[in-house]
């Protein structure tokens, strides 16, 4: 409310429960306004900055809020204060919580291993069989579990890198932890996903604990397996399922299926001239393959882990090097050479 000479009457609000947005909008507005506030000694009561509609209105409010500006005794100049008393105030209390909420998930966490041990020494899990289907974020929960639950070893493909940001991010955080504890982490990922940002990111982080990451031209599917004992995949008619198998032999299978597929890909992390020549070789050879087997675009583009998009661009770029106007005309000039897509660049 205004006083008797028309000016807001400001009282503190207790610092905590600040919300992202808050600190976007510090960020963004507040923090310039305060520099402005320090180059001029102050702002003035009346700076049409301050008025009610300003565009740095908001960012003024929150600053006194904070406590970063002050009304001076004549109640005509916002002054501006030392930021480590509100900083203090703010980090504090945010960073309790967050140790509080670090501590409180692993007690949750060993809690629930208790269970997943009494679990697999019931009867009632073996009478559920070597095989389990669990739908959509049901999956990505029971992952979770058991990669916490982890005590050797995680190997891990996945065909296509266009997961989304936040995704990949709770992969990071849930691997890195498991990295943290000990656990051996082999992961491969398709040539297409050294395009893709959040996976870059992915990668830096989980190597940068040990993890060891390398890239295919060939498609394969999703395979996870945990200390060589359980192993998810998707089901046949539906990638939304996830199948939990727990058969030995066929874990056993699914390993050495991993092991011949890992051996042949590229390390990711390296930015040698000649291997990224030699991984975009074998991505042209896969294109060429795709055209002479005469799937679909859609197809073509999922075998080799990219948008429908970039994939039309690979074509278009063999057009033009074989000086062609229609895919029919590439193909049978393609034929006329004798090229099948397993050439080497040498041949």
């Amino acid at each position: 409310m205004p006083n008797q000479r028309g000016l807001p009457v400001w009282k503190h609000v207790p610092v905590a429960g600040y919300q992202p947005e808050d600190r976007e909008l510090f960020e963004r507005e507040a923090t310039g306004l305060y520099e402005q506030a320090l180059a001029e000694g102050g702002l003035a009561a009346d700076d049409a900055r301050l008025a009610d509609g300003a565009p740095s209105r908001r960012g003024f409010d929150l600053l006194v809020e904070l406590g970063l500006l002050q009304l001076d005794s004549a109640r005509t100049t916002w002054r501006p204060l030392e930021p480590s008393n509100a900083q203090s105030r703010v980090v504090t209390p945010l960073g309790n919580e967050g140790a509080r909420l670090i501590e409180e998930s692993a007690r949750w966490a060993n809690a629930f291993a208790g269970l997943n041990q009494s679990w697999r020494r019931s009867p009632v899990a073996s009478e559920s069989g070597p095989f389990l289907y669990l739908h959509g974020e049901a999956g990505r929960s029971y992952l979770t579990a058991l990669v916490s639950d982890a005590q050797e070893e995680l190997l891990t493909a996945q065909p296509q890198a266009h997961r989304n940001a936040k995704t990949v991010q709770e992969a990071a955080v849930r691997d890195v932890a498991a990295l943290k504890r000990g656990l051996a982490m082999r992961t491969l990922y398709q040539h297409s996903a050294r395009r893709h940002p959040a996976t870059h990111r992915y990668v830096a982080e989980v190597t940068e604990h040990g993890a060891d990451v390398r890239t295919l031209d060939e498609f394969f599917n999703r395979l996870i397996v945990v200390d060589r004992r359980v192993a998810l995949i998707p089901a046949a008619d539906d990638q939304a399922t996830a199948v939990v198998v727990r058969e030995p032999a066929i874990v056993a299978y699914l390993v050495d299926v991993f092991e011949r597929a890992f051996a042949r890909g590229r390390p990711f992390a390296t930015s040698e001239q000649r291997v990224m020549k030699e991984i975009a070789s074998e991505q042209r050879s896969m294109t060429i393959r795709m055209l002479i087997e005469g799937h679909a675009d859609a197809v073509s583009a999922k075998r080799l882990g990219v948008s429908p998009r970039t994939y039309a661009g690979y074509v278009a770029e063999l057009k033009d090097e074989y000086e062609a106007e229609t895919r029919f005309q590439l193909g049978y000039t393609m034929g006329q050479l004798g090229i099948a897509g397993q050439e080497s660049d040498d041949a």
